[in-house]
C-alpha cells in the first residue's frame, strides 16, 4: 500500500439514485450513502427533471469541498439496454454529474466498467467454470481448458448485485443497511455497494491497496 494517498470518492450514477462512498487514502471507509432526489412538482420534461436532480446532487457534493479529495471514481453506465432512449438519458445524466464533480471538487473523474470494478475489487470471484448453463458438471478435462471468468464459480443466473453486496457487507460489518417494510434490501443499497466497489477496484488495480486480503 502506498503512503500519502488522499481521500477517494466513489459514485455509481443512475437517473434515480447516486451511490456515494468516501474513503481515506489508506482504505478506511468514511461514508457510504446515496442521494435519491424526488423532484416536486413533477417537471414537464425528462430533461428538466435531470437538471433539477443535478442541482440536488451539486448541493450535496459541496459539503465535500474541504475534504481534500484527490480522486473521484465513477462506474461507467451500463449500455446494454434495448431502449435507446434510456441509454441516451443515462449518458446525458452521467455527463452532467461528471461535470459537476469536476467544477465543484476540482477533480477530473475517472471511469471504470462494472466488469473491471468487480474483477479488481474481488479477485476471488474470478474462477474457472465447473458447470454449464444447465447446471451440468464439466469434465476435469473441460474445466482445465476453460479460462477463468468473473463469477465463474457461480451459477449463470446468480444475483450479481446481491453477491457484491455480500462482499461489501463482509468487509464493512459496521454498515447499517436500508430495508423496506417487508425486510428486503432496498435497491439503493446496491447503488451504494457499486460505488464502494468501483473505488476499491481502481485503488487495487493501481497497486495502492491490496484487494487480495481483507
Amino acid at each position: 500500500m502506498k503512503d500519502n494517498v488522499g481521500r477517494v470518492l466513489g459514485l455509481d450514477v443512475s437517473t434515480k439514485t447516486i451511490g456515494i462512498s468516501l474513503f481515506e487514502g489508506d482504505g478506511k471507509l468514511l461514508e457510504l450513502t446515496h442521494i435519491t432526489p424526488k423532484i416536486k412538482p413533477q417537471p414537464e420534461s425528462k430533461l428538466e427533471e435531470l437538471f433539477k436532480k443535478v442541482d440536488a446532487f451539486e448541493l450535496l457534493i459541496t459539503r465535500y469541498i474541504e475534504l481534500d479529495i484527490d480522486r473521484v471514481i465513477i462506474e461507467e453506465p451500463l449500455l446494454g439496454s434495448n431502449n435507446v432512449f434510456t441509454v441516451a438519458t443515462l449518458l446525458k445524466f452521467n455527463g452532467m454529474i461528471s461535470k459537476v464533480v469536476s467544477e465543484v471538487l476540482n477533480v477530473i473523474p475517472e471511469f471504470i466498467s462494472s466488469n473491471d470494478s468487480r474483477r479488481y475489487a474481488y479477485p476471488e470471484l474470478v474462477q474457472k467454470r465447473k458447470f454449464n448453463k444447465k447446471g451440468e458438471p464439466y469434465s476435469q478435462k473441460e474445466i482445465d481448458k476453460n479460462s477463468a471468468v468473473l463469477f465463474g464459480d457461480y451459477p449463470y443466473d446468480v444475483d450479481k448485485k446481491m453477491l457484491v453486496w455480500e462482499k461489501v457487507s463482509d468487509l464493512e460489518p459496521q454498515i447499517v443497511w436500508e430495508y423496506d417494510k417487508n425486510q428486503k434490501l432496498k435497491k439503493e443499497n446496491f447503488d451504494m455497494t457499486d460505488s464502494y466497489t468501483c473505488v476499491r477496484a481502481a485503488m487495487c488495480r493501481d497497486g495502492i491497496w491490496d484487494c487480495n486480503k481483507k
